[in-house]
């Protein structure tokens, strides 16, 4: 078999696995069986006449010969996307930069960026997804994302370990607020002291991974008591309205949250601080990735908070 003849659904295939890291990860991403993955993952291979996946045991990792299809791979797929796009007669765009975002990201800093953008570049077509910090650094990686927003928190270590390093630029940099039902006493003054915290109920994210114990204030010296486990952050805020516990929050969702919500700075221990990031590979920026670049950062200075009040 010559690398011509590989299909398109193998490379879709071949990039899924690249991003997510894991045979299973790709399955369960594209909707296919475990066996089918590994099949298309063959098949590459033996048309590459190379091995593309480093198999380890906590994963896969491109090989020099796999970043090679890889980097092809996403202009081919990219190019068939444009295709399809311009034969459903959408408009011609003057660009198009693919875009990702951590989720809270995507409350009120996203579709403050885009709804500018709308109106100073109509032309410019922005896709992309929702995903974890550590999804979307795969994503850079595998050459299917142009941008991420990412999350980090101390001690602000890089994202990855991967060389060479990516280009990382600090948006804001705010401390973490809590959301506190409106009717608990916790919400009648203007911060809430953090040794009140002790003995609260909490609504968490995952159980389990990346995302265990999101949402309960990092470092309390007792066994947090979790009522509620949701990986939405609008999920989150509702079980907070209705009085089901507290959540940790970026203070950029203060403008998201429902009513019966207050977001409360906490006083009385180190200050919790969480930074947002615009991610990229290290090589020049196409002009489109370079205007959405800089729409992402006036909107994160838009939607920085004013300090509450003494």
């Amino acid at each position: 078999m010559e690398f011509t003849d590989v299909s398109l659904t193998a490379l879709r295939v071949f990039r899924a696995v690249a991003e997510q890291r894991t045979f299973t990860a790709a399955a369960a991403a594209l909707g296919y069986t475990q066996s089918a993955v590994s099949r298309q993952i063959a098949a590459i291979e033996r048309a590459a006449g190379a091995e593309l996946l480093e198999r380890r045991r906590d994963g896969v990792r491109l090989t020099p010969a796999g970043r090679v299809v890889m980097r092809r791979a996403t202009i081919v797929l990219d190019e068939i996307g444009a295709t399809a796009r311009e034969l459903s007669g959408l408009p011609g765009q003057s660009g198009t930069v693919r875009l990702g975002w951590f989720p809270s990201a995507g409350a009120v800093l996203l579709p403050q960026a885009l709804a500018a953008l709308r109106r100073t570049d109509p032309g410019l077509h922005v896709v992309g997804r929702e995903g974890s910090t550590p999804a979307l650094v795969r994503a850079l990686r595998a050459g299917s994302l142009d941008l991420a927003l990412l999350a980090s928190a101390p001690p602000f270590r890089p994202p990855d370990a991967e060389s060479p390093a990516l280009a990382l630029q600090t948006l804001t940099e705010r401390a973490l607020c809590l959301a506190v039902p409106a009717a608990h006493p916790l919400a009648r003054g203007d911060f809430v002291d953090v040794a009140d915290l002790r003995g609260q109920r909490w609504i968490a994210g995952s159980s389990s991974g990346e995302d265990r114990l999101m949402g309960v204030w990092p470092g309390l010296d007792e066994r947090p008591e979790i009522a509620h486990t949701a990986r939405d952050w609008l999920a989150k805020l509702h079980l907070v309205a209705a009085g089901c516990g507290l959540t940790t929050v970026p203070p950029s969702l203060a403008a998201a949250a429902p009513p019966g919500v207050r977001i409360l700075p906490v006083r009385g221990g180190p200050q919790e601080q969480r930074r947002l990031l615009l991610a990229r590979l290290p090589h020049p920026s196409a002009e489109p990735v370079i205007r959405v670049a800089a729409a992402l950062r006036a909107a994160a200075l838009d939607t920085t908070p004013s300090p509450p009040a003494s």
